[in-house]
């Protein structure tokens, strides 16, 4: 008895030595050397975050690897360095004012980075994935406004990451769509983005990251991006929450046929007097670029592999990632001058231009929108308009998807126009990407001329507010009111990747939009004096709205 009672003793002894080696293990410190399932990685730590730049997610897409679906990265011996951002995108100078870390553009520009204030692998610690706007033809996960070290103070680890643009990341052509496994071609960039939120999930726990919990956000394209990324069979069941910042790839947008695609591709190569697909091929990025334009592709193609139907068809059916959502958009995302040709911002004048796109229900969607006099078109009604026909109404249309899914969804507009243009930068303008531009002899014109226009947030306005970044962008005069709703912002986001809530002590209160309160949908407008609201005289414009563009399928 004596000897089975010591034989078991020592069992227990052994089992609770080998409990503890597993612990020590599962809550390894997360230092500057880190081991992924490629190799070690080391990065550097500033100002209290770990930082790892430049980490490679898949293979080079370059020579025989260029359109094709991103490979899996091959295992590397020894200790990479990972402290300085990989290069970024091929792309054309599309918006001059964007800034880039990377050393410079390139096809091998697959890389992602990660911050962390992860102590050990035991701390689990939320995940938000940042993918770029550019309207798919630039940008990059090195542009300072989109950098992590502010989310990841809040206790949530930051990434960011690139995928190809332009013609490197959305091309297709019937002997690419022949060639792959899946018989589809010209979704390489979503498919990039889709290789990274796996990269992401098979090694963050390494960084002190939890895999289970990874939220995934965009900015205009990056936001479009989401809104895929949400419904794609290849990603939608590796994310825990989505956050849409303008746009989303919803009615009144429509996908492209792969034959319609690869068509556009085809006729794209003839127009540029490339003679085949393998003179494409073999001609460096630079020639190439310089050749095809960054547009004249589908934004994406049902290619039955990343995406099988339309978000709109798997929205309808409840099928995407079953997830909470926190969406918005800005307030002056678009402008009535866009439509009205420099003529006079009379309620005809405006009518008449937006006529050629509303015909008979003209009428009605003014009057829904409450333009019904010449103050109007300038006012925040003619706005709403103007900014809803660019990303607003298919934001609010994921929302209302999402929402009658039983699914929790928070809704923002977003209010808080940028200060003034730094003196120190002369006599510039803010541009669309966050930096400034020359104020052109047109502009100056107008000032002079123009009636006042409702301040507003301009499109891409809110990215430094809601990751904490405003010190990153020099060209404005931030004031403290500025800083106060940035850190607002940033708090909501972080409690969203934490909790898929955003709401926490000491904030205005944020109600989720549920299918029971979809005619007064509840929206927190962020401002200097942020506070929820619920409008169902808007509600109503977008419903007219929609009446519109289903009437146009």
């Amino acid at each position: 008895m004596t000897k089975t009672i010591k034989s078991f003793a020592m069992l227990a002894v052994a089992c609770l030595a080998a409990l503890s080696a597993c612990t020590e293990k599962k809550a390894a410190e997360v230092t500057l050397q880190v081991k992924t399932q490629n190799g070690i990685l080391e990065g550097f730590e500033e100002d209290g975050v770990k930082k790892f730049l430049g980490v490679p997610f898949a293979q080079a897409p370059v020579g025989e690897l260029r359109w094709k679906a991103p490979q899996p990265l091959q295992a590397w011996e020894g200790i990479r360095e990972a402290k300085a951002f990989g290069d970024d995108p091929m792309q054309p100078n599309v918006f001059g004012d964007m800034a880039f870390r990377g050393a410079g553009r390139s096809e091998d520009c697959l890389y992602l980075n990660i911050w962390t204030t992860a102590a050990t692998t035991a701390d689990a610690l939320p995940v938000l994935i940042y993918f770029n706007g550019g309207g798919l033809m630039a940008g990059s996960g090195s542009e300072p406004r989109y950098d992590g070290s502010s989310i990841a103070k809040e206790g949530v680890i930051g990434v960011t990451a690139n995928y190809r643009e332009g013609v490197f990341g959305f091309f297709a052509h019937p002997e690419l769509t022949e060639a792959s496994d899946y018989k589809g071609s010209g979704n390489y960039g979503f498919l990039d983005q889709v290789a990274a939120i796996q990269w992401v999930k098979d090694n963050i726990a390494a960084f002190g990251g939890d895999p289970a919990k990874i939220t995934i956000v965009g900015e205009s394209a990056g936001s479009f991006s989401v809104s895929l990324l949400m419904c794609s069979p290849l990603s939608k069941n590796n994310i825990a929450g989505a956050m849409l910042s303008s746009g989303a790839e919803v009615l009144p947008y429509k996908p492209a046929s792969q034959a319609d695609a690869d068509a556009a591709g085809a006729e794209l190569l003839k127009n540029a007097g490339i003679a085949s697909l393998a003179d494409a091929m073999a001609m460096n990025a630079d020639s190439l670029q310089k050749i095809l334009p960054p547009r004249g592709m589908a934004n994406v193609v049902l290619d039955g592999y990343f995406m099988k139907e339309s978000a709109d068809e798997v929205f309808e059916k409840g099928e995407q990632a079953q997830v909470p959502l926190l969406a918005g958009w800005n307030s002056l995302e678009g402008h009535p001058a866009q439509s009205l040709g420099g003529q006079a911002p009379t309620l005809q004048n405006y009518k008449n231009a937006m006529k050629a796109q509303f015909g008979d229900m003209t009428d009605e969607i003014f009057k829904a929108y409450g333009i019904e006099a010449d103050e109007d078109v300038l006012s925040q009604k003619g706005l709403d308009l103007a900014s809803d026909l660019f990303t607003g109404f298919p934001t609010w249309k994921v929302c209302d998807y999402h929402a009658k899914s039983g699914l929790p969804v928070y809704r923002y507009h977003y209010m808080h126009p940028r200060p003034q243009v730094s003196a120190k930068m002369g006599d510039k303008v803010g541009a669309l990407a966050g930096g400034v531009r020359e104020k052109t002899a047109e502009e100056k014109k107008a000032e002079a001329q123009q009636p006042a226009i409702a301040p507003g947030a301009v499109h891409s306005a809110d990215i430094e507010y809601a990751m904490g970044t405003l010190d990153t962008n020099e060209y404005y005069e931030w004031q403290e009111e500025d800083y106060a709703i940035s850190k607002l912002f940033l708090t909501y986001y972080a409690n969203f990747c934490k909790t898929g809530n955003p709401n926490g002590e000491g904030l205005p209160q944020w109600t989720a939009i549920t299918k029971d309160n979809l005619d007064a949908a509840p929206v927190m407008k962020i401002d200097v004096e942020s506070a929820e609201v619920a409008s169902p005289e808007k509600e109503n414009a977008y419903r007219t709205l929609e009446k519109f563009y289903r009437s146009k399928k």
